[in-house]
């Protein structure tokens, strides 16, 4: 397993490594009403934990095509996202994302995909991190730049209580992606 050093543990270890997917359209993304599982309820992008074995940028393509039915290609990774949590699972998270995809999206157990203009993005219905870390990669992308966004994210069961983002470069990514 992955040991990291984050803001606040010197050997921070993941428990689980997981994926989203920011698809692009024009000046619109895709987004989905979480239905099940990891935040349920909530607003987020398609995306899922990683499978014994299998590559990041795959298991993002995989979890895209299960949760909303369209084939993503081409994706960029734009952020990894260490999920530091006092009270349970630790989760190291990749964000992509992608303006190439076939098929249309569709409602599945898993998901309620719709399209969102960027400007208005619920970030009130999201992850209180999103709305730190989501801006700087499709400002990134729209630049059409390619540098890896690094956040060390702390939480207590489920707030987030600080935040350190790094866009620099300088912190070294944990996987090769």
């Amino acid at each position: 397993m992955v040991t990291l050093a984050t803001t606040w543990q010197k050997h921070w270890q993941p428990d689980l490594i997981g994926t989203l997917v920011f698809v692009l359209r024009n000046d619109e993304v895709l987004l989905i009403h979480k239905k099940t599982g990891h935040g349920r309820g909530k607003i987020s992008a398609p995306g899922g934990k990683l499978e014994p074995g299998e590559q990041v940028a795959a298991c993002a393509a995989r979890e895209v095509q299960e949760e909303v039915g369209i084939q993503p290609v081409n994706l960029v990774c734009r952020a990894e996202l260490r999920f530091v949590e006092e009270c349970g699972a630790q989760w190291l998270g990749y964000a992509y994302t992608t303006r190439e995809f076939s098929g249309e999206p569709r409602q599945t157990l898993e998901a309620d995909p719709f399209w969102c203009r960027r400007v208005e993005i619920p970030y009130d219905r999201m992850w209180d991190d999103d709305r730190l870390w989501l801006p700087l990669i499709l400002a990134q992308e729209q630049r059409q730049e390619r540098e890896l966004l690094v956040a060390d994210l702390l939480f207590r069961e489920g707030c987030l209580l600080d935040h350190v983002i790094d866009e620099s470069s300088r912190l070294t990514s944990a996987l090769e992606i």
